[in-house]
Protein backbone atom coordinates (compact mmCIF):
# COMPACT_ATOMS: atom_id res chain seq x y z
CA UNK A 1 0.00 0.00 0.00
CA UNK A 2 1.18 3.50 -0.83
CA UNK A 3 0.12 7.02 0.15
CA UNK A 4 0.59 9.01 -3.04
CA UNK A 5 3.43 11.07 -1.56
CA UNK A 6 6.26 10.83 -4.09
CA UNK A 7 9.67 10.25 -2.51
CA UNK A 8 11.76 11.14 -5.51
CA UNK A 9 11.72 11.51 -9.28
CA UNK A 10 13.75 8.82 -11.04
CA UNK A 11 15.08 8.68 -14.58
CA UNK A 12 14.21 5.84 -16.93
CA UNK A 13 17.61 4.69 -18.17
CA UNK A 14 16.41 1.88 -20.43
CA UNK A 15 13.29 0.11 -21.64
CA UNK A 16 14.35 -3.37 -22.72
CA UNK A 17 11.56 -5.32 -24.48
CA UNK A 18 11.33 -9.02 -23.67
CA UNK A 19 8.95 -11.91 -24.29
CA UNK A 20 6.71 -10.97 -21.35
CA UNK A 21 6.71 -7.20 -21.87
CA UNK A 22 9.65 -5.02 -20.93
CA UNK A 23 12.32 -4.56 -18.29
CA UNK A 24 12.50 -1.02 -16.97
CA UNK A 25 15.85 0.15 -15.61
CA UNK A 26 15.46 3.24 -13.46
CA UNK A 27 18.05 5.59 -12.01
CA UNK A 28 17.19 6.43 -8.41
CA UNK A 29 18.61 7.20 -5.00
CA UNK A 30 16.16 7.52 -2.11
CA UNK A 31 14.08 4.42 -2.90
CA UNK A 32 17.23 2.27 -2.99
CA UNK A 33 17.69 2.70 0.77
CA UNK A 34 17.23 -0.74 2.38
CA UNK A 35 15.92 -2.14 -0.90
CA UNK A 36 15.79 -5.91 -1.43
CA UNK A 37 14.88 -8.19 -4.30
CA UNK A 38 11.13 -8.69 -4.39
CA UNK A 39 10.32 -5.33 -2.83
CA UNK A 40 7.58 -3.20 -4.35
CA UNK A 41 8.11 0.32 -5.67
CA UNK A 42 5.44 2.46 -7.30
CA UNK A 43 6.48 3.90 -10.67
CA UNK A 44 4.08 6.65 -11.74
CA UNK A 45 1.62 4.98 -9.41
CA UNK A 46 2.06 1.48 -10.86
CA UNK A 47 3.24 -1.09 -8.31
CA UNK A 48 6.26 -2.95 -9.70
CA UNK A 49 8.61 -5.54 -8.20
CA UNK A 50 12.34 -5.02 -7.82
CA UNK A 51 14.11 -7.76 -9.82
CA UNK A 52 17.63 -6.29 -9.78
CA UNK A 53 19.39 -3.29 -8.27
CA UNK A 54 22.77 -1.66 -7.74
CA UNK A 55 22.86 1.03 -5.03
CA UNK A 56 26.42 1.98 -5.97
CA UNK A 57 25.54 2.63 -9.61
CA UNK A 58 22.18 4.02 -8.41
CA UNK A 59 19.74 1.97 -10.47
CA UNK A 60 17.09 -0.70 -10.05
CA UNK A 61 15.05 -2.79 -12.48
CA UNK A 62 11.49 -4.05 -12.72
CA UNK A 63 9.66 -6.19 -15.24
CA UNK A 64 6.36 -4.91 -16.63
CA UNK A 65 4.16 -7.37 -18.50
CA UNK A 66 2.67 -6.48 -21.87
CA UNK A 67 -0.75 -5.80 -20.31
CA UNK A 68 0.77 -3.30 -17.88
CA UNK A 69 2.65 -1.52 -20.66
CA UNK A 70 -0.53 -1.37 -22.74
CA UNK A 71 -3.01 -0.30 -20.07
CA UNK A 72 -0.86 2.29 -18.29
CA UNK A 73 1.19 5.30 -19.32
CA UNK A 74 4.39 3.27 -18.86
CA UNK A 75 4.11 2.12 -22.45
CA UNK A 76 4.45 5.71 -23.65
CA UNK A 77 7.71 6.31 -21.77
CA UNK A 78 11.19 6.08 -23.22
CA UNK A 79 14.82 6.50 -22.26
CA UNK A 80 15.29 9.67 -20.24
CA UNK A 81 11.67 9.92 -19.09
CA UNK A 82 11.19 11.15 -15.53
CA UNK A 83 9.05 8.96 -13.26
CA UNK A 84 7.53 9.38 -9.81
CA UNK A 85 8.80 6.83 -7.28
CA UNK A 86 7.41 5.77 -3.91
CA UNK A 87 8.13 2.87 -1.58
CA UNK A 88 5.25 1.12 0.23
CA UNK A 89 3.88 2.47 3.49
CA UNK A 90 5.38 0.90 6.61
CA UNK A 91 3.54 0.27 9.87
CA UNK A 92 3.90 3.41 11.96
CA UNK A 93 4.36 5.77 9.00
CA UNK A 94 2.12 8.79 8.66
CA UNK A 95 -0.63 8.49 6.08
CA UNK A 96 -0.09 11.95 4.62
CA UNK A 97 -1.89 11.37 1.32
CA UNK A 98 -4.57 8.72 0.92
CA UNK A 99 -4.67 4.94 0.48
CA UNK A 100 -3.15 4.11 -2.90
CA UNK A 101 -2.90 0.46 -3.95
CA UNK A 102 -0.65 0.81 -6.96
CA UNK A 103 -3.29 -0.81 -9.18
CA UNK A 104 -3.87 1.49 -12.15
CA UNK A 105 -7.51 1.85 -13.20
CA UNK A 106 -6.80 3.58 -16.50
CA UNK A 107 -5.21 6.63 -18.06
CA UNK A 108 -6.29 10.23 -18.58
CA UNK A 109 -5.05 12.89 -20.97
CA UNK A 110 -4.35 16.51 -20.10
CA UNK A 111 -6.87 18.80 -21.81
CA UNK A 112 -6.07 22.16 -20.22
CA UNK A 113 -3.48 23.81 -17.97
CA UNK A 114 -4.44 26.99 -16.12
CA UNK A 115 -1.79 28.96 -14.24
CA UNK A 116 -2.89 30.67 -11.02
CA UNK A 117 -1.49 33.81 -9.43
CA UNK A 118 0.08 31.95 -6.50
CA UNK A 119 2.12 29.70 -8.80
CA UNK A 120 -0.26 26.77 -8.61
CA UNK A 121 -1.74 25.26 -11.76
CA UNK A 122 -5.11 23.69 -12.41
CA UNK A 123 -4.76 20.59 -14.56
CA UNK A 124 -7.84 19.34 -16.40
CA UNK A 125 -8.09 15.78 -17.68
CA UNK A 126 -10.34 13.76 -19.97
CA UNK A 127 -11.41 10.58 -18.19
CA UNK A 128 -12.61 7.24 -19.47
CA UNK A 129 -16.42 7.16 -19.01
CA UNK A 130 -16.02 4.01 -16.93
CA UNK A 131 -13.83 5.85 -14.41
CA UNK A 132 -15.76 9.11 -14.12
CA UNK A 133 -18.45 7.74 -11.74
CA UNK A 134 -15.76 6.89 -9.19
CA UNK A 135 -14.35 10.42 -9.12
CA UNK A 136 -15.88 12.53 -6.36
CA UNK A 137 -15.78 16.31 -6.00
CA UNK A 138 -13.27 17.13 -3.20
CA UNK A 139 -12.40 13.44 -3.03
CA UNK A 140 -8.99 11.85 -3.54
CA UNK A 141 -7.43 10.65 -6.77
CA UNK A 142 -3.93 9.45 -7.65
CA UNK A 143 -2.48 10.77 -10.91
CA UNK A 144 0.87 9.25 -11.91
CA UNK A 145 1.12 8.14 -8.29
CA UNK A 146 0.54 11.59 -6.78
CA UNK A 147 -2.23 11.96 -4.20
CA UNK A 148 -4.43 14.90 -5.19
CA UNK A 149 -7.81 16.39 -4.34
CA UNK A 150 -10.42 16.63 -7.07
CA UNK A 151 -11.20 20.31 -7.57
CA UNK A 152 -14.00 19.75 -10.07
CA UNK A 153 -15.53 16.91 -12.04
CA UNK A 154 -17.83 16.33 -14.99
CA UNK A 155 -19.20 13.20 -16.62
CA UNK A 156 -16.15 13.11 -18.88
CA UNK A 157 -13.31 14.58 -16.87
CA UNK A 158 -11.94 16.20 -13.75
CA UNK A 159 -9.51 18.87 -12.64
CA UNK A 160 -6.98 19.14 -9.82
CA UNK A 161 -4.97 22.03 -8.39
CA UNK A 162 -1.23 21.39 -8.09
CA UNK A 163 0.77 23.63 -5.75
CA UNK A 164 4.31 24.77 -6.67
CA UNK A 165 6.00 22.27 -4.32
CA UNK A 166 4.20 19.32 -5.90
CA UNK A 167 5.04 20.63 -9.36
CA UNK A 168 8.76 20.67 -8.56
CA UNK A 169 8.85 17.47 -6.47
CA UNK A 170 7.00 15.31 -9.01
CA UNK A 171 6.63 14.99 -12.77
CA UNK A 172 3.31 16.87 -12.78
CA UNK A 173 5.02 20.23 -13.25
CA UNK A 174 6.31 19.15 -16.66
CA UNK A 175 2.98 17.94 -18.07
CA UNK A 176 1.68 19.40 -21.30
CA UNK A 177 -1.66 19.26 -23.07
CA UNK A 178 -2.16 15.79 -24.55
CA UNK A 179 0.15 14.02 -22.10
CA UNK A 180 -1.09 10.79 -20.52
CA UNK A 181 -1.12 10.06 -16.78
CA UNK A 182 -1.99 6.95 -14.83
CA UNK A 183 -5.22 7.11 -12.85
CA UNK A 184 -6.11 5.26 -9.68
CA UNK A 185 -9.46 6.28 -8.24
CA UNK A 186 -10.06 6.22 -4.50
CA UNK A 187 -10.50 2.62 -3.33
CA UNK A 188 -13.28 3.75 -0.99
CA UNK A 189 -15.27 4.95 -4.01
CA UNK A 190 -14.92 1.52 -5.59
CA UNK A 191 -16.26 -0.31 -2.56
CA UNK A 192 -19.11 2.13 -1.95
CA UNK A 193 -20.24 2.03 -5.57
CA UNK A 194 -20.07 -1.77 -5.67
CA UNK A 195 -22.06 -2.01 -2.43
CA UNK A 196 -24.74 0.41 -3.65
CA UNK A 197 -25.07 -1.38 -7.00
CA UNK A 198 -25.09 -4.91 -5.56
CA UNK A 199 -28.47 -6.70 -5.34
CA UNK A 200 -28.23 -6.77 -1.54
CA UNK A 201 -26.88 -3.18 -1.24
Amino acid sequence: MFTGLVEEVGILKEVAPNAEGARLIIEADVVLSEVALGDSIAVNGCCLTVVAFDPVQRWWAADAVTETMRRTSLGALGQGSRVNLERPLRVGDRLGGHIVQGHIDGTASVTQIEALADGSVVLSFALDPDLAPYVVHKGSIALDGVSLTVADRTDSGCSVAVIPHTQSATTLGALGVGDLVNVEVDVVSKYVRQFVQSPTG
